[in-house]
């Protein structure tokens, strides 16, 4: 059972299947130890991802260790019809469409939800708070899952505070081959690859306002730089401000950067970052998206709310003119920019976040027992995981680097660092 648009879209599918698959060598390397192994054999994964041919890669990995797959999207945008297809006729149980309603996004969810997962692979945190809030008869089957943003880290950190969080749950995000690759480096080319291609339109010479300097913000800004862009940050953390200032940005706040900036990317995890008081001073022709996962970061109800007249500027592009006749243009209806608007983070880069998430969910399996009687909810990726990770993909990269002398270790264990 499955609901998807089209299946005769698969023929494109798999065409992009194949070029990802061919440049995430990490997963090609873990999909035959899987398919040896059979790690997940008779049991089910729920996946909730935004679902592009990298995802799809991903689904069909776990797969080859003998999982049967539910698999949806985590943004009613990013969702390829052509590469549900794929996944769909290769066996696999999908739900999910691009443009999809609050409700159809809703029932699709419950799909993948009602087939009574082992496992959850997961993108911001719908599936875990869904199967907490709707069907708690189904939690003594999920061994633990597995989250790849900070947005959906939040709110597992809330629910494990609340003492509501009934499964441990991989902190996929906090890996280091994760954040600091996936987040500076793929959001940084994947935002930009996303506002280019839709606005058509030269990024050098103008202001480009980017609000949050975490991870995914340095990416954006480091890049923005790079294309001749004057880059302005807003801050609410006076650390990250002052990290900000140190790389050559200007930081203020966010009402006296409406009044100068020309493109703004919001990449904060944060709601109303953009909102009625900003709208009011920016200038003619401004262009709004948003980077962080839900699409609250720019108040685009309360653009719609005070604007006189609004359309479609261009495609994926709809302009709001408000009362003095100046235009703010907001991509993609403020959803995640590199999805919403691109084709996401490059395969390179997805190949080490989705190798992480691979494995931690065999690490889930294998350590079920040892996790369960520890009763700990919250698990970071294990450092050995992570740093194994890292010289794999140094090693398709042909790249070798040194390793500590006997002496050296010895050394370093006698000192206080």
């Amino acid at each position: 059972m499955s609901e998807i648009r089209d299946p005769a879209l698969y023929k494109s599918g798999e065409t992009k299947i194949a070029w990802v698959k061919n440049n995430m060598p990490l997963l090609r390397g873990i999909e035959k130890e899987f398919a040896e192994e059979k790690p997940f054999k008779g049991l089910k994964i729920a996946l909730s991802v935004h679902l592009e041919a990298k995802t799809a890669y991903l689904c069909r990995v776990l797969a080859a260790g003998g999982a049967e797959m539910y698999v949806t999207g985590s943004n009613p945008l990013s969702t390829q019809d052509d590469v549900a297809a794929a996944l769909l006729m290769g066996g696999m149980n999908v739900f999910a469409w691009h443009g999809a309603t609050d409700e159809e996004y809703h029932r699709h969810t419950c799909a993948v939800i009602e087939a009574g997962p082992d496992i959850i692979i997961d993108d911001g945190g719908d599936l875990t708070e869904l199967i907490h809030s709707e069907y708690p008869h189904l939690l003594p089957r999920v061994i633990g899952g597995c989250e790849e943003t900070t947005t959906g880290i939040i709110r597992l950190k809330q629910m494990e505070r609340a003492g509501s969080l009934k499964f441990p749950m991989m902190l996929v995000n906090d890996a280091d081959c994760k954040h600091l690759f996936d987040n500076r480096y793929g959001t940084g080319q994947s935002v930009w690859d996303g506002i280019n291609r839709t606005t058509n339109l030269i990024v050098a010479g103008k202001n480009v306002v980017v609000a949050g300097y975490g991870w995914c913000g340095k990416g954006v800004a480091m890049r923005a730089k790079g294309l001749g862009a004057s880059v302005i940050v807003t801050e609410i953390d006076p650390i990250k401000a002052m990290e900000a200032v140190m790389d050559g940005f200007k930081v203020m706040p966010m009402n006296d950067a409406a009044k100068i900036g020309d493109i703004f990317v919001t990449v904060t995890g944060c709601c109303d970052v953009i909102g009625e008081k900003d709208f009011a001073v920016m200038k003619d022709g401004v262009i709004l998206c948003n980077a962080g996962h839900f699409d609250v970061e720019v108040n685009v109800a309360a653009l719609k709310a005070i604007a006189v007249k609004s359309g479609e500027a261009r495609n994926n592009i709809t302009y709001y003119q408000l009362k003095n006749g100046r235009r703010i243009n907001v991509i993609a209806e403020g959803r995640l920019v590199n999805l919403a608007a691109g084709d996401g983070h490059p395969a390179e880069i997805m190949d080490m976040s989705f190798a992480i998430q691979a494995m931690s969910a065999r690490y889930l399996v294998k350590n079920r027992e040892k996790i369960k009687s520890e009763g700990r909810k919250i698990l970071n990726v294990p450092a050995e995981l992570d740093k194994e990770i890292a010289f794999r993909k140094l090693g398709y990269w042909g790249i070798k680097i040194d390793a500590l002398t006997p002496k050296q270790k010895q050394y370093l264990g006698s000192q206080e660092i």
